[in-house]
């Protein structure tokens, strides 16, 4: 068990407000998402995304929902590898509309886009085989809510898939990591986006439960299991 020291919140990370504030917050960053995305992570995010491809044993002919899908980089990942049907889900409406136009320059169809809530997923229940959530668990204002709704939309025996940032269980690269992602991170954000944003990141880290707590959180939404794996470090 790993705890650390928090200190007060400059955001809100749960509860009412945060869904309003995070909407906002992906609209106006959505022009510089992507290349800050890859500029600030060296690129490693592209790898960290395929390794949850890799660790989800999608098959061809699945129904695949992206939760919180960006400007669909995972999604698009999927249906490049495999035959399937992917809906891209995701509360900002700007980076939807980035994630349509990437589609269409990529030539990939196949694809459905909805402006939506994790919290009040617009599917049938027991209708997809597979749903991801890259980078947007943390951003989620109640987690068991969502935890129900992707428990509820999934087929029996489906698949989730969660990819988040959590604080590394190596000290060394703790004190980087803790150093870069509060200290040089938001400064660089700052420079080609608006900078709470990049505040907040490193802070929703900081704030976001445990792995030992996520998994506890997934196991008491009615999923069979639950395992973790850490990538880089």
């Amino acid at each position: 068990m790993h705890t650390r020291k928090k200190t007060n919140p400059n955001f809100k990370h749960e509860g009412e407000g945060k869904k309003e504030f995070v909407q906002k917050m992906f609209d106006d960053i959505s022009p510089r998402y992507d290349f800050l995305n890859h500029f600030l992570s060296f690129g490693i995010d592209i790898y960290w995304r395929r390794k949850l491809i890799q660790n989800l044993n999608i098959k061809n002919r699945q129904s695949v929902l992206d939760v919180a899908c960006g400007t669909g980089d995972v999604g698009f990942e999927i249906i490049k590898r495999f035959e399937i049907q992917l809906t891209n889900i995701d509360i900002s409406k700007k980076m939807l509309d980035i994630a349509e136009k990437k589609a269409q320059k990529k030539n990939l169809g196949n694809i459905q886009f909805i402006q939506g809530d994790a919290e009040i997923l617009p599917l049938e229940n027991d209708s997809v085989d597979c749903l991801t959530i890259a980078y947007g668990f943390r951003n989620i204002a109640h987690y068991e809510k969502a935890l129900e709704e992707f428990n509820r939309v999934l087929k029996p025996n489906g698949t989730l898939g969660i990819l988040e940032f959590s604080i590394p269980k190596s000290r060394i690269f703790g004190m980087f990591f803790k150093f870069y992602f509060h200290h040089i991170l938001p400064r660089i954000g700052s420079l080609f986006s608006r900078s709470d944003a990049y505040r907040y990141l490193p802070e929703s880290v900081d704030f976001f439960p445990s792995r030992d707590d996520i998994i506890r959180k997934i196991i008491n939404s009615c999923f069979h299991r639950s395992k973790f794996i850490d990538l880089t470090f």
